[in-house]
């Protein structure tokens, strides 16, 4: 009788069994050692506090179901057996966390449990059940895309996102997410949330070694950080995307070291014959074991949209989704140029030229990547505000990006994959105006730092539309406080251009700027605003901060009636202060010029 053959992993054969040489494990033992003196790995008395923090969330889950079951009227039985889940996934499922890491998690609940009966009760129950003063930073947001509670337990950061099971009255604590037949008669924010949890699973199940998998991709996803090319929403691959790449090289080598299948990434992922999806398993166009589902399903054959996918990197659970739709023009060619770079450097480490460490070196974009940048900043007078509106414009930043690609003069707009919170402190109305467009009034006390989207599991933003509340005026003084966030673009312009001369934005500008302010989270009465610059290239100073060589501000302001001044311009020219004068002819009539800009504290490099 003949015997089966080994278990293939993916779509298609290996391309190698192989086992690893000498030299292979000894440059992986090589690579965890620079993991660890990266900081990648988390001491085990952390990963148990998370441990507890989990326990204490799934002792609150069943809280929550009884106490919404009682107060519907439901015997005591049925409250007592109702049950409710807590599960994990992201980086934290797939086992690749570090320190200081947030814990994605999933609140599965019986069909009788609303969203509404979460966002009513949770967040109190929350404070009731954990220890005194361990619950901080609690924010839920209730008409995000996909329904979310942020906080803080414990230190910990927490996005907790729900789902109810249609037709379960009862979830039992065995209960796995496995089952394509849990997904009938979810509203789309629940079949994705419960689709995050699936794909993390599948992911593990889809890799022949897992702790060679979690070694390459802890490697991955810090090179990725640190060239910052890592943000879904931005138009760059997110953590779910590149574990699936690296997940893809471990099935075409399943018997590989984590070395080897790092070096194999870059060179793979290199030549990848874009737009060839990725895929993990064939693909699944219905459920296991039932009907079909009203969900729509990844298919290029069917949706034209589908078809415009430049990466595809598809999930492995049904409903497949591509977890690359953001991916622009530009942000592919970034993305393909650093995978060329890593490949070239992991080459060396592997035959003893270079250190791991070289491989993890940080990105240059704002000390020599550009010439010319764009930036966005919004801004608002409360917190609350801030977060509703800068959330909202994060989302968006990627659709700017794409209309400069289409601008004839310009060969490349960059994203930078992080915004800049700022915090100002302003004694008049002036004052506020001006902080909101530039880095006056700055609280030097309160760091800049970046903003970091919570990891939904399909990589959208948290967006509302709530009205903000929060006091705009600081209680100690009586000043008004303003928050801004920035976002940087780098700009890479045509050798040659078809219109030599200055090249105009204005339309590009227009554009974003109305798609902006034309949605319900854009509130006068929140007092948010969204601003655009242009600047010239920066310079690292050795105290660490940043500062222009050139610079040239242009603004878009909200008027009465809805009137704004919009404009943008740049110049093929050198890097002359004179050039400011031809600037500003320019689009004098179009904008505000800051002659003498200061801007000593434009980026505090340690917070990119």
């Amino acid at each position: 009788m003949a015997t089966a053959g080994p278990m293939q992993y993916g779509v298609t054969a290996p391309l190698s069994n192989a086992l690893p040489t000498d030299t292979e494990n000894q440059a992986s033992n090589d690579l965890i050692e620079e993991l660890k003196r990266q900081n990648n790995y988390e001491s085990t008395s952390d990963t148990n506090k998370r441990t507890v923090v989990l326990q204490s969330l799934q002792s609150i889950t069943e809280e929550f179901v009884k106490k919404v079951s009682r107060a519907q009227g439901l015997n005591e039985n049925l409250v007592k057996n109702a049950g409710g889940k807590i599960f994990t996934y992201g980086s934290f499922r797939l086992g690749v966390f570090g320190p200081g890491s947030d814990i994605d998690t999933l609140v599965v609940v019986p069909k009788h449990i609303t969203i509404n009966d979460y966002f009513e009760h949770f967040p109190d129950l929350l404070i009731k059940m954990a220890p005194s003063g361990a619950i901080t930073d609690l924010t839920p947001v209730t008409d995000s895309f996909v329904p979310i509670i942020k906080f803080e337990y414990s230190g910990i950061s927490i996005d907790l996102i729900f789902s109810r099971l249609a037709y379960l009255s009862q979830v039992p604590k065995e209960l796995t997410l496995a089952d394509d037949n849990l997904l009938r008669g979810l509203s789309e924010p629940e079949l994705r949330s419960l689709n995050g949890t699936r794909v993390t699973d599948d992911i593990l199940n889809l890799v022949p070694q897992k702790a060679i998998f979690r070694t390459a991709l802890r490697a991955i996803k810090l090179w990725a950080q640190r060239r910052a090319i890592y943000a879904n929403i931005m138009g760059f691959p997110g953590g779910v995307a590149w574990a699936m790449l690296v997940a893809r090289v471990c099935q075409l080598y399943p018997k590989a070291t984590s070395s080897t299948v790092v070096l194999k990434f870059f060179r793979i992922m290199e030549k990848w014959q874009w737009p060839t999806p990725v895929l993990l398993k064939p693909a699944q166009l219905t459920p296991q074991g039932g009907a079909q589902m009203n969900v729509r399903v990844w298919n290029p054959k069917v949706y034209h949209s589908d078809r415009n996918h430049l990466m595809p990197i598809i999930t492995p659970a049904y409903p497949s989704m591509c977890a690359t739709h953001n991916i622009t023009r530009s942000t592919q060619k970034i993305i393909c140029r650093e995978l060329k770079r890593g490949g070239e450097i992991t080459d060396k480490i592997m035959t003893g030229k270079n250190p791991w460490k070289d491989l993890f070196v940080k990105h240059t974009f704002f000390t020599q990547g550009y010439k010319y940048y764009l930036s966005v900043i919004a801004a608002s007078t409360t917190t609350n505000a801030q977060l509703i509106w800068a959330g909202w414009v994060e989302s968006k930043v990627r659709l700017l990006v794409a209309g400069l690609e289409d601008h004839e003069s310009i060969a490349l707009a960059h994203p930078f994959n992080k915004g800049f919170e700022r915090v100002h402190k302003c004694q008049s109305e002036e004052d506020v105006e001006k902080a909101k467009s530039n880095l006056e009034f700055q609280i030097k006390e309160i760091p800049t730092e970046t903003t970091a989207p919570a990891n939904l599991p399909n990589g959208d933003a948290i967006v509302n539309d709530q009205i903000a509340n929060g006091d705009e005026k600081s209680t100690a003084t009586g000043g008004t406080m303003v928050y801004t966030t920035t976002w940087y673009i780098g700009l890479e312009l045509q050798e040659v251009s078809i219109y030599p001369g200055p090249v105009w934005l204005s339309a590009n500008v227009i554009d974003f700027y109305l798609a902006m302010i034309f949605q319900k989270t854009y509130s006068e009465k929140a007092k948010s605003g969204l601003l655009a610059h242009k600047g010239g290239r920066l310079s690292m100073e050795r105290q660490g901060s940043v500062q222009p060589q050139k610079y040239v501000k242009y603004y878009i302001r909200p008027q009465k009636f809805g009137i704004f001044q919009p404009a943008g311009v740049l110049y093929y020219s050198s890097e002359k202060t004179a050039d400011l004068g031809r600037v500003r002819l320019a689009i004098e009539f179009l904008c505000e010029i800051t002659p003498n800009p200061t801007l000593s504290s434009l980026l505090r490099l340690t917070s990119v």
